[in-house]
């Protein structure tokens, strides 16, 4: 021990030092290492929290993007089918409405047929009459004598309707 003192250590101050040493060491382990090492590890597990919550977010962020997608997707389907629907529906008024035109022009065509028709039919009766007119008329000048005029005209309109007849034939 005197190889200490001659070095200018004494042991009971070494001795109290190291006992002082310990005794830090203890006060500081027991209320500054585990509480720092705790409120570390509680950042630590703060920090993995925090990244795990951040994963997650980007799964569901991710998720949702794929959703709006689909839901764009969907709705683009959609909006294309009525479109066509419409387009559809469009070319089934327009082809109805160009249908019923000429049915309407059919009708029209048809209805001025008859009506010429009928214009010439009575233009025909109106001509008989005239022509039985006129040849009673003229068989009574000729005869020089009145001619039962309604026998005549029966007479007439029965050629008539027999050249009539023949020329259809």
């Amino acid at each position: 021990m005197e190889g200490l003192a001659s070095l200018g250590i004494s042991l009971p101050t070494l001795l109290a030092q190291l006992v002082n040493f310990v005794l830090l060491f203890a006060l500081l382990y027991l209320f500054a290492y585990k509480p720092i090492m705790k409120m570390l590890d509680e950042r630590s597990r703060k920090v993995k929290e925090s990244l795990e919550q951040t994963e997650y977010i980007k799964e569901q962020a991710a998720h949702a993007e794929e959703e709006a997608k689909r839901r764009i997707e969907a709705a683009s389907k959609e909006g294309q089918e009525v479109i066509a629907r419409a387009v559809r529906t469009g070319e089934e008024v327009r082809q109805q409405s160009q249908q019923e035109a000429r049915q309407e022009a059919e009708s029209l065509i048809i209805r001025a047929r008859l009506e010429i028709q009928r214009e010439r039919d009575e233009a025909i009766d109106e001509l008989r009459q005239e022509v039985a007119d006129l040849t009673i008329l003229a068989a009574g000048k000729v005869i020089d004598r009145s001619l039962d005029k309604e026998a005549h005209r029966q007479l007439i309109d029965k050629t008539l309707e027999e050249s009539t007849t023949l020329r259809k034939s």
